[in-house]
């Protein structure tokens, strides 16, 4: 990954690393400044624009003044104390962009002439919705134009981190152009698609490292493709789980060598609803603060809804810049890993018992729980004696929008920690929605559709069948709901192909 950017600095483009928060966009500055600062012929000086307050972004003497001695303090970090103090004497007079931008100049002409400079700057998130800040991006982007004909000295390549684009944002290049004059301050930049989630053999070589340093001899393989199920290669996300096995799983027991077994149990504390973390924070202020982001996200971890990925759609756009959706295979919106989307949905859920379904929990009792493990054929006829009982007189209307969050709520307490449920991303369509149980080490696969008719049902079947495939279960569920009047509510145990199918219908 970092070959690749370094592609991109040797050929002196500027670019923007956007990625949600937590995401390796810190990291990767680090890495890459130190690389570069290895070089003969160039200088990386990483900066952060985190600790710059309101206050400095009023006043552009001071937002100079503090970049001067963002810069001084990497010099001298550098061990360049020449250039340190050179930097150090400009700080009482510039005052101003231009003559910032004088400085820039003289810093690359007089100082550096050989040498690539590159700035890097973090945290750009702090200032991306300040004018002082989108003045200070054009002054760099008419640096970098003039300095491609030969007019002037500048950074030989600039990289800004933060979750949102700064490339898309708007401003007046000129004080005195008109509202046609809008135009980005960085659209001098390239776009940067380099992917830094980890694939699974990325996460490979980080337990082959691991492995060594401990002695070890674990299915390296095994465990990075299960770790990279749950988390889709989210970096924070891998390190956590790696991080709860090695300081919380092994030294509890003699056997030090890593299993699969280890990343499910990783799994199960880290979708805990007790245990928090700041990119948890985030992800639930994020749907908090926008109505419009928590309904879309709502339809499609609770309600099963399949809608296509379409970026141009400013909800799903944001959605992906949280990084809260990726685009399926199939190009459907999907939650991007299987943690966020328990999470997700945990959250969800308890909020709407607290609402509106408050009278559902209350339903678990031993009599689910058996020696074989979970007891769902009783689950879902006593779900569906209770919705005879309880909802039959509902309209349509209600029930279409109402159904699976109902099974949802009367199947929360009945697990009551002792085991955990989601909905399989990868495979969702519009008609059908997968819930998959884990209970101790178990997995049971429930499928919730509508009712449309034999011919679909016997293609759900075939869905249903192949999909027990992928987990190597004989036995699957199924709850279907059938709108129709005079309906009945009714039972079946459906010999399919080589599996075993008990349905419900509600």
């Amino acid at each position: 990954k970092l070959k690749q950017i370094i592609g991109f600095v040797e050929k002196g483009k500027y670019f923007t690393i956007n990625r949600p928060r937590q995401f390796g966009k810190t990291t990767t500055l680090f890495l890459l400044a130190k690389q570069l600062n290895r070089r003969n012929d160039c200088m990386a000086l990483k900066i952060s624009f985190e600790g710059i307050d309101t206050e400095t972004h009023q006043h552009v003497d001071r937002f100079v003044r503090l970049f001067l001695e963002m810069l001084s303090r990497e010099f001298e970090f550098l061990q360049l104390l020449e250039l340190a103090q050179f930097t150090r004497q400009y700080l009482e007079n510039t005052n101003t962009l231009p003559l910032l931008s004088q400085f820039i100049t003289k810093l690359k002409r007089d100082k550096l002439p050989q040498t690539s400079l590159v700035l890097l700057i973090d945290e750009v998130d702090k200032s991306s919705n300040n004018q002082l800040f989108l003045d200070f991006l054009s002054m760099l982007r008419e640096k970098y134009l003039l300095q491609n004909e030969g007019r002037d000295h500048s950074f030989q390549s600039i990289i800004l981190a933060g979750v949102h684009d700064i490339k898309t944002l708007k401003t007046k290049i000129r004080p005195d152009a008109k509202s046609g004059g809008y135009n980005s301050p960085w659209n001098i930049a390239i776009d940067f698609k380099v992917d830094l989630s980890f694939a699974p053999p990325e996460i490979e070589t980080m337990l082959q490292d691991y492995s060594q340093d401990k002695q070890i001899q674990p299915d390296i393989s095994a465990i990075a493709a299960r770790l990279h199920y749950y988390t889709s290669g989210y970096p924070y996300l891998v390190s956590k789980l790696c991080k709860f096995i090695d300081e919380e799983i092994i030294p509890n027991r003699a056997e030090k060598n890593w299993s699969v077994d280890d990343v499910e149990a990783a799994f199960k504390m880290i979708v805990d609803n007790g245990y928090t973390t700041t990119l948890f924070d985030s992800l639930t202020k994020n749907l908090e603060n926008n109505r419009e982001l928590y309904e879309l996200i709502f339809h499609i971890v609770i309600n099963g809804n399949s809608l296509n990925f379409t970026i141009a759609n400013p909800v799903i756009n944001l959605a992906h810049l949280y990084g809260i959706l990726k685009p399926s295979e199939r190009g459907h919106c999907q939650i991007h890993n299987r943690i966020f989307e328990q999470r997700i949905y945990a959250y969800m859920l308890s909020k709407s018992m607290l609402t509106q379904y408050g009278d559902i929990n209350g339903f678990g009792g031993p009599e689910y729980l058996t020696a074989e493990g979970l007891d769902v054929k009783l689950i879902l006829q006593r779900f569906q004696a209770f919705m005879r009982e309880n909802y039959s007189q509902q309209d349509r209307k209600f029930l279409e929008r109402e159904g699976r969050l109902l099974f949802l709520a009367f199947l929360k307490p009945i697990l009551n920690g002792r085991g955990f449920d989601f909905k399989e991303p990868t495979v969702a369509d519009e008609q059908r929605m997968d819930l998959v149980i884990t209970y101790q080490d178990k997995r049971y696969v429930i499928e919730l559709k509508r009712w449309y008719g034999e011919k679909y049902h016997q293609r759900g079947l075939q869905q249903l069948s192949d999909y027990l495939d992928i987990y190597s279960l004989k036995k699957g569920y199924l709850l279907i709901y059938d709108f129709n009047k005079g309906k009945s509510y009714k039972e079946e145990l459906i010999q399919f192909q080589d599996k075993e199918i008990f349905a419900v219908w509600v």
